[in-house]
């Protein structure tokens, strides 16, 4: 177990111009292919679920036109085009995704550029084009496994676009929305093919996590074998399609009480209401084994919406060990799920 995070980034904005291919849009420049290496990188990230978006003073529709015309234009997210600052349109692309702006990468040919991110974000990586044909030999973007989630991460985005934009299309209330998607919750044992998600979703997940320690792959295995513990996937899908595997929990058994070591959630759910529906389900299962559920939480900058989630649902502080704040279900039996949701729960094995 080891609570330090490595730098991980998730998504690298790209300027256009001299960075992405020769020339220079605006002054008529005739864009036929991009610069060496470019392609091969864009593809060989995106195969590792690390995403792409653009951050370019440009003409929006000439960037769209040559972007088809090059056949990469279905792989930038959010890219933001216009005349505002560069640190102004990372800001907007960390937002959007839903992402810290700390695992942004932004490539530039233009020093100045750079330094006006760099001075706005001291968190993001700032790169200079002549070295973005090799980025993808960079440790920051050389996640340690590649899940099944990572290689389709940005289908799964191109997704919640199209759910984001028919919710602002639609005319009734938030929980009437949600009541169209047919949603799907469900909430299993971690089998051998999860652990390289479920590693990725420790390492990847800062505010949504519940004590910021990132276990190992080796651990993950470890726990998902063990008597002693649960170690909880939990997925989510609807009529778009699948959200992935957005969700773990991981429990120490108990005679009378069960210690909650880790719950997390991805942020690109955080408004569908499951991470209050993992916690009751673990609450549940340690219920049901005749024991309490005490839930440990490590405060970090990024994550005091996970204390928040544990208080709505009724727990109370309990003490403090070690840095850690102990905090204890209600007694009772946790309340039903949304009636917008369906939760599927397979069978846990050992008897949980």
């Amino acid at each position: 177990m080891n609570s330090i995070r490595q730098r991980q980034i998730k998504c690298v904005v790209w300027d256009l111009d001299h960075t992405l291919w020769d020339g220079t849009l605006l002054e008529g420049a005739e864009i036929t292919d991009l610069r060496p290496g470019i392609r091969e990188t864009l593809v060989a990230l995106d195969e590792r679920g690390i995403l792409h978006s653009i951050a370019s003073r440009n003409d929006p529709s000439a960037v769209a036109a040559t972007l088809a015309e090059l056949g990469i234009a279905d792989y930038f997210l959010y890219p933001q085009i216009g005349w505002q600052s560069k640190s102004v349109s990372v800001a907007t692309i960390a937002e959007r995704l839903g992402i810290g702006i700390d695992t942004l990468a932004f490539v530039d040919d233009q020093e100045l550029e750079r330094d006006e991110v760099r001075f706005a974000h001291p968190e993001v990586l700032c790169i200079d084009a002549e070295e973005a044909a090799g980025l993808a030999g960079r440790a920051e973007l050389r996640p340690r496994a590649v899940s099944a989630d990572a290689r389709r991460r940005r289908h799964l985005y191109r997704a919640s676009i199209e759910r984001t934009e028919a919710e602002e299309q639609f005319t009734g209330t938030s929980e009437e929305f949600l009541a169209t998607l047919g949603m799907r919750f469900t909430i299993g044992p971690a089998t051998a093919a999860d652990i390289g998600r479920a590693e990725e979703l420790v390492v990847r997940t800062n505010q949504l996590n519940s004590t910021g320690i990132m276990y190992s792959a080796d651990e993950l295995a470890a726990y998902a074998n063990s008597d002693e513990h649960v170690l909880l996937m939990a997925e989510l899908e609807d009529r778009y399609g699948s959200y992935g595997q957005i969700g773990l929990a991981l429990a120490e058994r108990g005679i009378s009480e069960w210690r909650l070591k880790l719950l997390l959630m991805s942020c690109r759910v955080i408004s569908r209401g499951v991470g209050t529906v993992l916690l009751h389900h673990v609450t549940a299962l340690a219920r049901a084994a005749g024991a309490r559920l005490i839930a440990e939480f490590v405060g970090t900058e990024r994550n005091r919406i996970m204390y928040i989630t544990y208080r709505f649902a009724g727990f109370e502080e309990a003490g403090e060990h070690d840095g850690i704040t102990l905090l204890a279900a209600p007694p009772g039996p946790p309340p039903p799920p949304p009636p917008y949701l369906i939760v599927q729960t397979p069978a846990l094995e050992r008897g949980a």
